[in-house]
């Protein structure tokens, strides 16, 4: 955190941190952006700061078992809102599994309830998924599409 000369305001960095694929990175990285969060003192409820942790559990989840190579961790706070982003090398795009029987694949619907927005975009050789909550209590934005960002109209309300 990097505060102003006068002590009255402060300036988030952003943060980012590799994350090893072993069994128990998951928890300690998503501890840790909720530390950050709250170091940064984000105007967030406990509700908004677990979804947070979960739906950042997931995305670094899905980074390390598809690809069982590090990822890359970052968080941002900037114009009322929350980013986490999970970089990896894999090229492949992020799925959600809609199938009922399946015993896995719901961590991105998860996310999709969740977060406000979310999406993915590429990253050098692989990709970046990411997902944004807002300071206040409002409830998540229905999503559509896919390969772009999802449920951004409440974030242009906010700006």
């Amino acid at each position: 955190m990097i505060v102003s000369p006068l002590s009255n305001a402060r300036f988030p960095v952003p943060l980012e941190w590799g994350v090893p694929p072993c069994g128990d990175a998951v928890p300690a990285a998503r501890r840790l952006v909720v530390a950050i969060l709250r170091e940064w003192e984000v105007p967030l409820t406990e509700d908004a700061l677990q979804d947070v942790e979960l739906c950042a559990s997931e995305v670094i989840a899905n980074a390390l078992v598809h690809t069982r190579e590090r990822c890359v961790v970052s968080v941002r706070w900037c114009s009322g809102r929350v980013r986490v982003e999970v970089a990896d090398r894999c090229p492949e795009l992020p799925l959600r599994e809609r199938d009922p029987e399946a015993t896995g694949g719901r961590g991105l619907l998860l996310v999709e309830a969740l977060a406000h927005a979310w999406g993915w975009r590429p990253a050098g050789v692989g990709k970046a998924v990411w997902f944004e909550c807002l300071e206040t209590g409002e409830a998540p934005c229905p999503t559509h599409g896919w390969g772009t960002a999802r449920g951004l109209d409440p974030l242009y309300e906010v700006a």
